[in-house]
């Protein structure tokens, strides 16, 4: 025991090796240290304030609660009660039938880009296309659909407002499907190549399953995205403070609209309405991201 303490002592009279010098020079550590705090102290503003706006909102939106708030239609002006039933009805129309048409034109133009078109000049110019959608301001959607829809057939209605948030919802829905069906590994598609499965077999089969988790989350925060936009619908399916005709002509309610003109106008029953349909909007759009982000998140791990 002893002998090996002697061992592994060093020599009598040898002086230690000093310390190396830090290679980090200590400039750099100040700025470091200086971004991370300046990075903390702006998360914390935002946070602040992010968090301010949302309490302001609950606190305002849980005070227009009331039974009728989804039974009966949206009050006349200086009128007290009513509720936004009629408005949460039109939002739900349009907004499922401009999903329903934009699911199947982004999951097959996502489809597309990603398995057939790759590298190709019409893929370039659709993937340029779709970037152009995707940061385009929605009320210049509005214009285009008014002119396209409104103006021709000389009056609003909710088949403009839906044809707006399609458009607004497909490039979300094109650019999610080529990312995820891009994730799939290739070997998946060549081991349906050998078993003498033509591309198109392959792509419903396996390319599609395989992606299918992405797919969703995408449709859905599609769907998130297009539930609260105000401005095209005030080009397209305008608001009715009464309910829609089947046909979906003339003015259609919705919610974005009626909380963008009743928070302006001078009635207080009106303003507390639109506090609660706000707030109504914003608990909506949570639970699709909530969805979108943790019920589908196990399913992308399988």
């Amino acid at each position: 025991m002893d002998a090996a303490n002697t061992l592994a002592a060093p020599p009598a009279g040898t002086v230690p090796p000093a310390k190396r010098p830090s290679r980090v020079r200590a400039s750099r550590r100040t700025a470091d240290r200086s971004l991370r705090i300046a990075c903390t102290l702006a998360t914390l503003l935002g946070a602040i304030v992010l968090g301010s706006i949302l309490m302001m909102l609950i606190v305002e939106g849980v005070k227009g609660l009331s039974p009728t708030l989804l039974t009966q239609p949206t009050p006349g002006p200086g009128s007290e009660g009513g509720g936004i039933a009629n408005a949460i009805l039109g939002s739900l129309v349009m907004t499922v039938i401009g999903i329903l048409i934009a699911t199947p034109i982004g999951v097959m133009a996502g489809t597309y880009l990603a398995e057939y078109g790759r590298a190709s000049k019409l893929a370039d110019v659709i993937r340029f296309l779709n970037d152009i959608l995707l940061s385009a301001p929605s009320i210049l959607i509005g214009l285009f659909v008014y002119t396209l829809m409104v103006r021709p057939m000389g009056t609003y209605s909710g088949w403009a407002g839906a044809v707006a948030l399609a458009i607004i919802a497909t490039p979300v829905i094109v650019r999610t499907t080529e990312d995820m069906m891009r994730l799939v590994p290739g070997t998946l598609r060549e081991a349906g190549a050998a078993l003498g499965a033509p591309p198109s077999v392959v792509i419903r089969s396996v390319t599609w399953r395989a992606a299918s988790a992405g797919i969703v989350t995408g449709i859905i925060l599609a769907l998130a995205r297009i539930a609260g936009e105000t401005a095209p619908l005030l080009f397209t399916a305008l608001n009715n403070n009464s309910w829609f005709n089947a046909n979906l002509m003339g003015g259609v309610a919705n919610l974005p609209v009626m909380i963008y003109q009743f928070a302006l106008s001078p009635y207080p029953n009106w303003q507390q309405l639109a506090w609660a349909g706000a707030l109504l909007i914003t608990v909506t759009i949570l639970a699709l991201s909530v969805i979108a982000r943790v019920v589908i998140k196990p399913q992308r791990a399988r």
